[in-house]
Protein backbone atom coordinates (compact mmCIF):
# COMPACT_ATOMS: atom_id res chain seq x y z
CA UNK A 1 0.00 0.00 0.00
CA UNK A 2 1.40 3.36 -1.03
CA UNK A 3 -0.41 6.23 0.66
CA UNK A 4 0.56 9.67 1.97
CA UNK A 5 -0.29 9.88 5.66
CA UNK A 6 -0.06 13.64 5.88
CA UNK A 7 2.09 13.57 9.05
CA UNK A 8 5.78 14.14 9.80
CA UNK A 9 6.21 11.92 12.86
CA UNK A 10 7.76 8.51 12.11
CA UNK A 11 6.37 7.05 15.33
CA UNK A 12 2.83 8.24 14.54
CA UNK A 13 3.10 6.79 11.03
CA UNK A 14 4.25 3.43 12.41
CA UNK A 15 1.27 3.43 14.80
CA UNK A 16 -1.14 3.96 11.89
CA UNK A 17 0.46 1.13 9.91
CA UNK A 18 0.28 -1.20 12.91
CA UNK A 19 -3.40 -0.36 13.20
CA UNK A 20 -3.93 -1.28 9.55
CA UNK A 21 -2.11 -4.56 10.03
CA UNK A 22 -4.15 -5.36 13.13
CA UNK A 23 -7.40 -4.77 11.25
CA UNK A 24 -6.26 -6.97 8.39
CA UNK A 25 -5.60 -9.89 10.72
CA UNK A 26 -8.81 -9.35 12.74
CA UNK A 27 -11.07 -8.59 9.79
CA UNK A 28 -13.90 -10.93 8.79
CA UNK A 29 -15.43 -11.24 5.34
CA UNK A 30 -18.99 -9.99 4.88
CA UNK A 31 -20.43 -13.46 4.19
CA UNK A 32 -18.83 -14.96 7.31
CA UNK A 33 -19.95 -11.99 9.42
CA UNK A 34 -23.57 -12.43 8.26
CA UNK A 35 -23.40 -16.18 8.91
CA UNK A 36 -22.33 -15.51 12.49
CA UNK A 37 -24.89 -12.72 12.88
CA UNK A 38 -27.80 -14.88 11.68
CA UNK A 39 -26.70 -17.71 13.95
CA UNK A 40 -26.84 -15.24 16.84
CA UNK A 41 -30.34 -14.17 15.78
CA UNK A 42 -31.48 -17.79 15.84
CA UNK A 43 -29.86 -18.36 19.24
CA UNK A 44 -31.79 -15.34 20.56
CA UNK A 45 -35.00 -16.93 19.24
CA UNK A 46 -36.01 -13.96 17.10
CA UNK A 47 -39.18 -14.31 15.07
CA UNK A 48 -38.86 -15.93 11.66
CA UNK A 49 -40.12 -12.79 9.94
CA UNK A 50 -37.37 -10.72 11.59
CA UNK A 51 -34.65 -13.20 10.62
CA UNK A 52 -36.05 -13.27 7.08
CA UNK A 53 -35.52 -9.52 6.74
CA UNK A 54 -31.88 -9.91 7.81
CA UNK A 55 -31.47 -12.74 5.26
CA UNK A 56 -32.77 -10.39 2.56
CA UNK A 57 -30.33 -7.69 3.72
CA UNK A 58 -27.48 -10.19 3.52
CA UNK A 59 -28.39 -11.18 -0.03
CA UNK A 60 -28.54 -7.56 -1.17
CA UNK A 61 -25.33 -6.49 0.56
CA UNK A 62 -23.35 -9.46 -0.76
CA UNK A 63 -24.59 -8.67 -4.27
CA UNK A 64 -23.47 -5.07 -3.77
CA UNK A 65 -20.15 -5.50 -1.93
CA UNK A 66 -19.13 -9.07 -2.74
CA UNK A 67 -17.11 -10.72 0.00
CA UNK A 68 -15.19 -7.66 1.18
CA UNK A 69 -14.01 -7.43 4.79
CA UNK A 70 -16.61 -5.71 6.94
CA UNK A 71 -14.09 -3.07 8.07
CA UNK A 72 -13.52 -2.02 4.45
CA UNK A 73 -17.14 -0.89 3.98
CA UNK A 74 -17.34 2.86 4.50
CA UNK A 75 -20.14 5.34 5.09
CA UNK A 76 -19.83 6.47 1.49
CA UNK A 77 -20.24 2.86 0.30
CA UNK A 78 -23.47 2.56 2.29
CA UNK A 79 -24.67 5.97 1.11
CA UNK A 80 -24.27 4.92 -2.53
CA UNK A 81 -26.01 1.63 -1.73
CA UNK A 82 -28.94 3.55 -0.19
CA UNK A 83 -29.27 5.70 -3.32
CA UNK A 84 -30.17 2.55 -5.27
CA UNK A 85 -33.19 1.78 -3.06
CA UNK A 86 -36.68 2.19 -4.46
CA UNK A 87 -38.88 2.12 -1.38
CA UNK A 88 -40.99 4.31 0.87
CA UNK A 89 -39.21 6.48 3.49
CA UNK A 90 -40.53 4.41 6.41
CA UNK A 91 -39.23 1.18 4.82
CA UNK A 92 -35.86 2.85 4.23
CA UNK A 93 -35.69 3.88 7.90
CA UNK A 94 -36.28 0.30 9.00
CA UNK A 95 -33.66 -1.02 6.58
CA UNK A 96 -31.06 1.46 7.86
CA UNK A 97 -31.84 0.33 11.41
CA UNK A 98 -31.22 -3.29 10.39
CA UNK A 99 -27.85 -2.31 8.89
CA UNK A 100 -26.95 -0.50 12.11
CA UNK A 101 -27.82 -3.61 14.10
CA UNK A 102 -25.60 -5.79 11.87
CA UNK A 103 -22.59 -3.46 12.03
CA UNK A 104 -23.05 -2.98 15.78
CA UNK A 105 -22.74 -6.76 16.07
CA UNK A 106 -19.50 -6.58 14.05
CA UNK A 107 -18.12 -3.81 16.32
CA UNK A 108 -18.93 -5.87 19.41
CA UNK A 109 -17.01 -8.80 17.89
CA UNK A 110 -14.02 -6.49 17.16
CA UNK A 111 -14.26 -7.15 13.42
CA UNK A 112 -14.40 -3.44 12.69
CA UNK A 113 -13.66 -0.31 14.65
CA UNK A 114 -16.75 1.67 13.74
CA UNK A 115 -20.36 1.36 12.71
CA UNK A 116 -20.63 3.10 9.31
CA UNK A 117 -24.42 2.72 9.21
CA UNK A 118 -24.75 4.84 12.36
CA UNK A 119 -23.66 7.89 10.35
CA UNK A 120 -26.38 7.45 7.73
CA UNK A 121 -29.20 9.91 8.33
CA UNK A 122 -32.58 8.24 7.83
CA UNK A 123 -35.09 9.90 5.49
CA UNK A 124 -37.96 11.88 6.93
CA UNK A 125 -40.89 9.50 7.21
CA UNK A 126 -44.44 10.61 7.91
CA UNK A 127 -46.27 8.26 10.26
CA UNK A 128 -49.77 7.29 9.20
CA UNK A 129 -52.29 8.89 11.58
CA UNK A 130 -54.27 6.76 13.97
CA UNK A 131 -57.64 6.14 12.30
CA UNK A 132 -60.16 4.29 14.47
CA UNK A 133 -63.42 3.20 12.88
CA UNK A 134 -66.22 5.68 13.59
CA UNK A 135 -69.46 4.33 15.00
CA UNK A 136 -71.34 4.34 11.69
CA UNK A 137 -68.57 2.30 10.02
CA UNK A 138 -68.74 -0.28 12.81
CA UNK A 139 -72.48 -0.50 12.23
CA UNK A 140 -71.89 -1.10 8.50
CA UNK A 141 -69.39 -3.84 9.38
CA UNK A 142 -71.88 -5.64 11.62
CA UNK A 143 -74.56 -5.53 8.94
CA UNK A 144 -72.21 -6.81 6.22
CA UNK A 145 -71.70 -10.28 7.74
CA UNK A 146 -74.96 -11.59 6.24
CA UNK A 147 -74.00 -10.25 2.79
CA UNK A 148 -70.66 -12.11 2.74
CA UNK A 149 -70.75 -15.30 0.66
CA UNK A 150 -70.62 -18.37 2.90
CA UNK A 151 -68.15 -20.29 0.75
CA UNK A 152 -66.75 -22.65 1.80
CA UNK A 153 -69.52 -23.43 4.25
CA UNK A 154 -68.73 -21.90 7.64
CA UNK A 155 -66.54 -19.11 6.27
CA UNK A 156 -69.07 -16.43 7.20
CA UNK A 157 -69.20 -17.67 10.79
CA UNK A 158 -65.40 -17.81 10.88
CA UNK A 159 -65.14 -14.26 9.51
CA UNK A 160 -67.58 -12.92 12.09
CA UNK A 161 -65.54 -14.41 14.96
CA UNK A 162 -62.31 -13.05 13.46
CA UNK A 163 -63.63 -9.49 13.09
CA UNK A 164 -65.16 -9.48 16.58
CA UNK A 165 -61.87 -10.71 18.04
CA UNK A 166 -59.93 -7.92 16.31
CA UNK A 167 -62.40 -5.29 17.47
CA UNK A 168 -62.57 -6.31 21.11
CA UNK A 169 -59.01 -7.51 21.78
CA UNK A 170 -56.74 -5.06 19.94
CA UNK A 171 -54.61 -7.95 18.65
CA UNK A 172 -52.34 -7.55 15.66
CA UNK A 173 -53.61 -9.53 12.70
CA UNK A 174 -50.87 -12.17 12.95
CA UNK A 175 -51.58 -12.78 16.64
CA UNK A 176 -55.31 -13.02 15.90
CA UNK A 177 -54.71 -15.53 13.09
CA UNK A 178 -52.65 -17.75 15.44
CA UNK A 179 -55.16 -17.67 18.33
CA UNK A 180 -56.36 -21.05 19.60
CA UNK A 181 -59.46 -21.70 21.71
CA UNK A 182 -57.43 -22.72 24.76
CA UNK A 183 -56.33 -19.07 25.04
CA UNK A 184 -59.93 -18.17 25.95
CA UNK A 185 -60.93 -19.26 29.45
CA UNK A 186 -63.85 -18.10 31.57
CA UNK A 187 -64.60 -15.32 29.13
CA UNK A 188 -61.04 -13.94 29.16
CA UNK A 189 -58.31 -13.94 26.53
CA UNK A 190 -54.66 -14.68 27.31
CA UNK A 191 -52.88 -11.91 25.46
CA UNK A 192 -49.22 -12.64 26.16
CA UNK A 193 -46.77 -13.44 28.91
CA UNK A 194 -44.74 -10.57 30.33
CA UNK A 195 -40.99 -10.80 31.01
CA UNK A 196 -41.83 -11.51 34.66
CA UNK A 197 -43.68 -14.65 33.60
CA UNK A 198 -47.07 -13.30 34.67
CA UNK A 199 -49.87 -13.89 32.13
CA UNK A 200 -52.05 -10.97 31.10
CA UNK A 201 -55.73 -11.80 30.73
CA UNK A 202 -58.37 -9.52 29.24
CA UNK A 203 -62.14 -9.94 29.55
CA UNK A 204 -64.01 -10.49 26.28
CA UNK A 205 -67.66 -9.59 25.74
CA UNK A 206 -70.04 -12.60 25.56
CA UNK A 207 -70.66 -12.00 21.84
CA UNK A 208 -67.00 -12.83 21.09
CA UNK A 209 -66.93 -15.93 23.30
CA UNK A 210 -70.14 -17.22 21.72
CA UNK A 211 -68.77 -16.66 18.22
CA UNK A 212 -65.85 -18.99 19.01
CA UNK A 213 -67.94 -21.89 20.35
CA UNK A 214 -68.80 -23.59 17.01
CA UNK A 215 -65.32 -23.14 15.55
CA UNK A 216 -62.34 -25.50 15.43
CA UNK A 217 -59.60 -25.52 18.08
CA UNK A 218 -57.42 -23.34 15.85
CA UNK A 219 -60.16 -21.43 14.02
CA UNK A 220 -58.21 -19.12 11.68
CA UNK A 221 -55.08 -21.09 10.76
CA UNK A 222 -54.87 -24.77 9.89
CA UNK A 223 -51.16 -25.03 10.69
CA UNK A 224 -50.44 -26.50 7.23
CA UNK A 225 -48.68 -23.33 6.07
CA UNK A 226 -46.55 -20.57 7.51
CA UNK A 227 -48.42 -17.98 9.60
CA UNK A 228 -47.37 -15.33 7.08
CA UNK A 229 -49.32 -17.10 4.33
CA UNK A 230 -52.39 -17.38 6.55
CA UNK A 231 -52.14 -13.65 7.36
CA UNK A 232 -52.08 -12.90 3.62
CA UNK A 233 -55.23 -14.99 3.11
CA UNK A 234 -57.04 -13.12 5.87
CA UNK A 235 -55.92 -9.74 4.57
CA UNK A 236 -57.48 -10.58 1.21
CA UNK A 237 -60.65 -11.81 2.94
CA UNK A 238 -60.93 -8.59 4.94
CA UNK A 239 -60.39 -6.51 1.77
CA UNK A 240 -63.38 -8.26 0.14
CA UNK A 241 -65.41 -7.86 3.31
CA UNK A 242 -64.70 -4.13 3.63
CA UNK A 243 -65.70 -3.66 -0.02
CA UNK A 244 -69.03 -5.36 0.66
CA UNK A 245 -69.50 -3.21 3.78
CA UNK A 246 -68.72 -0.02 1.84
CA UNK A 247 -65.74 0.90 4.07
CA UNK A 248 -63.07 3.07 2.47
CA UNK A 249 -59.48 2.46 3.64
CA UNK A 250 -60.41 -0.46 5.86
CA UNK A 251 -57.68 -2.77 7.18
CA UNK A 252 -57.07 -4.96 10.22
CA UNK A 253 -54.93 -2.47 12.15
CA UNK A 254 -57.81 0.01 12.34
CA UNK A 255 -59.57 -2.42 14.68
CA UNK A 256 -56.50 -2.20 16.95
CA UNK A 257 -56.66 1.60 16.82
CA UNK A 258 -60.39 1.48 17.57
CA UNK A 259 -59.77 -0.74 20.60
CA UNK A 260 -57.06 1.57 21.98
CA UNK A 261 -58.97 4.81 21.39
CA UNK A 262 -62.13 3.33 22.93
CA UNK A 263 -60.22 2.58 26.15
CA UNK A 264 -58.40 5.92 26.31
CA UNK A 265 -61.55 7.94 25.63
CA UNK A 266 -63.16 6.25 28.63
CA UNK A 267 -60.35 7.25 30.96
CA UNK A 268 -58.24 4.06 30.98
CA UNK A 269 -54.63 5.00 31.75
CA UNK A 270 -52.01 5.04 29.01
CA UNK A 271 -49.93 2.55 31.05
CA UNK A 272 -52.75 -0.02 31.11
CA UNK A 273 -53.52 0.45 27.43
CA UNK A 274 -49.82 -0.09 26.65
CA UNK A 275 -49.91 -3.42 28.53
CA UNK A 276 -53.05 -4.58 26.72
CA UNK A 277 -51.58 -3.67 23.33
CA UNK A 278 -48.38 -5.57 24.14
CA UNK A 279 -46.08 -2.63 23.50
CA UNK A 280 -42.49 -3.09 24.66
CA UNK A 281 -42.30 0.54 25.80
CA UNK A 282 -44.99 3.02 26.83
CA UNK A 283 -43.31 5.57 24.53
CA UNK A 284 -44.67 3.60 21.57
CA UNK A 285 -48.20 3.98 22.95
CA UNK A 286 -47.67 7.68 23.60
CA UNK A 287 -46.38 8.20 20.07
CA UNK A 288 -49.51 6.80 18.44
CA UNK A 289 -52.29 7.49 20.92
CA UNK A 290 -51.36 10.51 23.07
CA UNK A 291 -53.98 12.78 21.38
CA UNK A 292 -56.70 10.38 22.51
CA UNK A 293 -55.84 10.30 26.23
CA UNK A 294 -58.93 11.63 27.98
CA UNK A 295 -57.16 12.70 31.20
CA UNK A 296 -54.66 14.69 29.13
CA UNK A 297 -57.44 16.48 27.26
CA UNK A 298 -59.29 17.16 30.51
CA UNK A 299 -56.18 18.85 31.94
CA UNK A 300 -55.80 20.97 28.80
CA UNK A 301 -59.45 22.02 28.98
CA UNK A 302 -59.03 22.98 32.62
CA UNK A 303 -55.96 25.11 31.90
CA UNK A 304 -57.73 26.95 29.07
CA UNK A 305 -60.77 27.64 31.28
CA UNK A 306 -58.48 29.19 33.89
CA UNK A 307 -57.52 31.79 31.29
CA UNK A 308 -61.18 32.66 30.78
CA UNK A 309 -61.56 33.27 34.51
CA UNK A 310 -58.68 35.73 34.46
Amino acid sequence: MRKALGIRSWEAGQAIVRGWEARQTASVALAEAFTRFLADCSARNLRGETVGKYVLLRREMEARFGNRPVDSISVEDLALYRESWKMAPLSACKKIERMRTFFRFCVERSWTGRNPASLLKPPKAMQSPTLPFPGDDLEKIRKAFDAYTDRPVGRREQLRAFVLLLEHSGLRIRDAVCVSKDKIRDGRLLLYTQKTGQPVWMPLPPVVVEAFEPLAFRPFWSGDCEPKSAVGDWQRTLARFFKIAGIQGGHAHRFRDTFAVRLLSRGVSLENVSVLLGHADIKITQKHYAPWVRSRQDRLDEEVRKIWEG
